[in-house]
């Protein structure tokens, strides 16, 4: 699939989701007379008409006869319950960390994901790129190359946070702030420099004054994608963030990993950052066919009861594929469950 043959399938989330009834296609037909045109379009209008009946008869009629009629019906019913929704506003901007110190665990592709279903349903949202990386910049469509201004300038040479950001060009209300591959020395640049741990927040606070006095909407939210580790780039991150979001892959070594994240987010409370808390957990790379990812996420619950959210993230080839095209699953392929379990969590963060 090519970059532009992705981009026809874009649905706005909230809006129609990519259900199986609103997917039916206008057949293109070229080197026809006027002549024919007419009775083109008949057959055009009856052929739409027989698909639409015929989906609406599939739909309609699947039962839960095997397990994947079972799916496909309770796949329909969560797209059914977000269609139309409306999510509201938070009284301040709500600032996220996504953080866990084990790399592949889904750090990005949460971060830019929830990011575009949040602004797709007309939220303000910015994505902060802290990792070397600058995976969460490709995946929006941000140029981070060498000579970018990124968050690497922000950081070191005080560079001023709205000249850094940029507008992610498939999703309206979506901004980034790219990073570099210059981030992989700014851990060591750091350590010299006054009040290291805070020069993010200040960069924040900086911005969003900038903001309100340019006469620009306030930001709803804002997302630190963070490397996979604990150095001075994630406690800026936590630093500057009053709630951390931390996904979880269905393994038993996440759950080891989450310990001395956990030990290290209470230190940044009691020493840097009194008001962080964790306030989400999301299971991601979740395998139904396993036993060990149910109990993995069987655990999780009983000792996080509060903090982890009801939507859970499959694993997904559409998820995966995504970032090829520089895009979010959202706009690469709507109506994946990837997507959907996207969509879910964005809505659940929403309205806590």
């Amino acid at each position: 699939m090519s970059s532009s043959e992705a981009s026809t399938q874009r649905i706005p989330p909230f809006v129609s989701l990519g259900s199986a009834r609103a997917m039916s296609a206008t057949p293109v037909a070229h080197g026809i007379s006027s002549k024919q045109s007419g009775s083109v379009a008949e057959v055009t209008n009856v052929s739409r008409e027989t698909s639409l009946a015929s989906v609406s008869n599939v739909l309609d009629s699947i039962d839960d006869s095997s397990p994947i009629a079972r799916e496909l019906a309770h796949e329909n019913k969560r797209r059914e319950r977000l269609l139309g929704r409306q999510l509201p506003k938070p009284e301040k901007t709500r600032i996220f960390t996504v953080s866990n110190q084990k790399g592949g665990v889904g750090k990005t592709t949460t971060t830019v994901n929830i990011a575009a279903a949040l602004a797709a349903a007309g939220l303000n949202v910015l994505v902060i790129d802290i990792d070397p990386q600058g995976n969460a910049s490709t995946a929006l469509g941000i140029e981070h190359h060498a000579d970018v201004d990124s968050i690497y300038d922000v950081l070191i040479n005080d560079v001023p946070l709205q000249d850094v950001v940029a507008p992610c060009p498939d999703i309206a209300k979506l901004i980034c702030a790219p990073a570099t591959i210059h981030l992989a020395g700014a851990e060591i640049e750091l350590v010299s420099l006054v009040a290291r741990e805070q020069r993010l927040r200040r960069a924040i606070d900086v911005y969003a004054k900038e903001r309100a006095k340019n006469g620009e909407e306030r930001l709803d939210y804002i997302f630190i994608d963070c490397p996979p580790s604990l150095g001075l780039l994630t406690v800026n991150a936590f630093c500057a963030a009053s709630e951390v979001l931390i996904p979880i892959q269905c393994e038993y070594y996440a759950l080891e990993g989450l310990s001395q994240l956990l030990k290290n987010i209470e230190m940044i409370q009691k020493h840097l950052n009194a008001d962080l808390v964790v306030s989400t957990i999301l299971l991601t790379m979740y395998d139904g066919r396993t036993n060990l990812a149910a109990q993995v996420a069987a655990e999780v619950r009983e000792h996080f009861p509060e903090q982890v959210l009801g939507a859970v993230v499959p694993r997904s080839v559409r998820i995966s594929e995504a970032p090829s095209y520089q895009q979010t699953v959202m706009t690469y392929d709507p109506s994946s469950s990837g997507a959907l379990s996207y969509l879910e969590a964005a809505a659940e963060i929403a309205e806590r």
